[in-house]
């Protein structure tokens, strides 16, 4: 990798790292001691830098606070057997934070200032990189746009930036979920593939609603007929039906999840038969209620893999089977982690030594 301009670092004089409890991490709420930000300005990325992690001054005029230009990836870093520190895939957050860019009109970053970004931070807080099992860093690079202006446009300037969080698991008991045949996510032609803070936004209030039903998550369907699955809460949606594993086809409204890329990667390894397709929500319940739906679960940079307990489906609640010991999420579950650990081989080559 050919390296850039030095990158300016400003070292925190002040870590917060001794006040962490590393034993009781909630997900996203402590925040490692610096952050990396670079601005685009007059067409091109300027000096990049790595200062304390705080917080920064806006316009009030701010173009993405009015019109949405603002785009993020979640990523992580693992603890390693030998006291390393590994990216898990992150050539493929810089690609997808790419294509998000693009969607929304904004300019590209290039890999060396990504992953050079990427690497110094994570040196300079590799402290942070917790030990426990089930425990990582959790990545955050993110544009936005900064014009101060009021018009709808492409903003000229951006600022890029990363900053990290410890973290533990993400959810810590199987979902309850249920089919959303009201509300929508995203619509074929719309921006569901990109990770825009838009589509975010919008899931809140429906997720919100079925929350106060007692569910964790929604499983979205199509805008369309509102039949056929898309994701699960912000996770993609899979399902092992009669010994295949079953996932929604991607598409403009589907998020090309990294995680799912591995968990369909690993299974085919495993051998088992992966169909990437049309689902619809009647062929989840029929299986169900045939006794052919051996697991459904959703998986993300965040949970990883989590298991779905309960659906719901046209006001009723239905339980699926409990996951026995080779249960494929199980033995995927434990795959990933062998490998984010340095613990299993890493024949994909998916690990980036920091």
């Amino acid at each position: 990798m050919i390296d850039l301009l030095p990158i300016r670092t400003q070292p925190t004089t002040a870590s917060r790292l001794a006040s962490v409890d590393f034993d009781h991490l909630e997900f996203g709420k402590a925040f490692s001691d610096h952050m990396f930000a670079v601005d685009f300005h007059n067409g091109e990325w300027q000096e990049a830098q790595i200062v304390p992690y705080g917080d920064m001054a806006v316009s009030p005029a701010n173009s993405a606070l009015h019109y949405g230009q603002a785009i993020f990836e979640g990523m992580k870093a693992y603890h390693q057997t030998d006291g390393g520190v590994a990216l898990f895939r992150p050539l493929d957050n810089w690609a997808r934070m790419n294509a998000s860019a693009e969607r929304m009109c904004m300019p590209t970053i290039p890999e060396e200032l990504f992953m050079q970004g990427l690497r110094e931070l994570l040196k300079l807080d590799a402290a942070w990189v917790p030990s426990a099992p089930g425990s990582s860093l959790y990545i955050r690079p993110f544009m936005f746009a900064t014009d101060g202006f009021i018009g709808v446009r492409p903003s000229d300037s951006y600022r890029f930036m990363i900053f990290t969080c410890p973290v533990g698991l993400y959810f810590n008991k199987p979902l309850r979920v249920r089919f959303e045949q009201k509300y929508v996510r995203s619509a074929e032609g719309g921006a569901g593939y990109a990770k825009n803070a838009g589509n975010y936004g919008a899931a809140m209030y429906p997720t919100k609603l079925a929350q106060n039903e007692g569910y964790n998550q929604l499983i979205w369907t199509d805008a369309s007929q509102h039949q056929y699955v898309e994701e699960s809460g912000t996770m993609n949606a899979i399902f092992v039906i009669d010994g295949k594993v079953v996932t929604p086809a991607l598409s403009t409204s589907i998020l090309d999840g990294v995680t799912r890329r591995s968990v369909l990667q690993l299974a085919r390894d495993m051998g088992l038969v992966v169909e990437e397709r049309k689902l619809g929500s009647r062929e989840v319940m029929d299986a169900l209620a045939a006794g052919k739906l051996d697991e459904a679960f959703g998986v993300g940079t965040a949970a990883t893999i989590a298991p779905i307990a309960t659906i719901g489906y046209e006001g009723q609640d239905y339980d699926l089977p409990e996951l026995p010991a080779n249960a494929f999420s199980k033995r995927v579950t434990a795959a990933l982690d062998a490998i984010r650990t340095g613990e299993g081989a890493d024949v994909h080559n998916w690990m980036v030594r920091i």
